[in-house]
């Protein structure tokens, strides 16, 4: 009787503990986006250039200018993903403009750790630009960006937004045209 007790005891412990501690992770499985074979709007080619602030908190970063044209209605582009960094697309003329700032304390653009929370793996070369098409967030891959020339900012990291003082935003040589 005394093993027949112990017995189940014993039973009862392993099934209690093997519920309380699964083998598997309760973390949910995250998948990364998927991304658009082909949008509505169209892409012309993306030049990036890299900056670095002349003050020493004010880090570096990455200028990047991607024009897209014929963008319906129903269609918002959103953010930029490159290099291990996001940023806002701002509509500038004929441009969308991302200013991706790195918390970098080096004073030279060095490329960030991805972050545990970051929804991509690309190439240096590579870039996810997001958007909304009938409220639905969609991600287009763009490959083989073109490098400009780095600026440097004296007086700290630059900003994409007009101010009362200034309505330049850092361009590339071929937009002087544009202002």
């Amino acid at each position: 009787m005394k093993l027949l007790k112990k017995a189940s005891f014993a039973i009862i412990f392993a099934l209690v503990f093997s519920f309380t501690f699964q083998c598997a992770s309760s973390k949910p499985v995250t998948t990364s986006p998927t991304f658009v074979n082909s949008t509505s709007f169209k892409v012309k080619p993306i030049q990036f250039q890299e900056w670095y602030a002349g003050i020493k908190v004010g880090g570096t970063g990455v200028n990047v200018f991607v024009p897209i044209s014929d963008v319906s209605d129903n269609i918002e582009i959103d953010s930029i993903y490159f290099r291990n960094l996001k940023g806002k697309l701002v509509k500038k003329g004929s441009k969308y403009v991302a200013l991706l700032e790195n918390d970098s304390p080096y004073y030279t653009f060095q490329i960030p750790e991805k972050p545990s929370d970051y929804p991509f793996t690309l190439t240096n070369n590579e870039c996810a630009i997001s958007f909304i098409e009938n409220g639905v967030t969609k991600y287009l891959k763009v490959r083989d960006l073109t490098e400009v020339a780095g600026t440097y900012y004296e007086n700290g990291p630059p900003t994409i937004y007009e101010s009362a003082t200034s309505t330049i935003l850092a361009t590339t040589d071929d937009d002087d045209a544009d202002l």
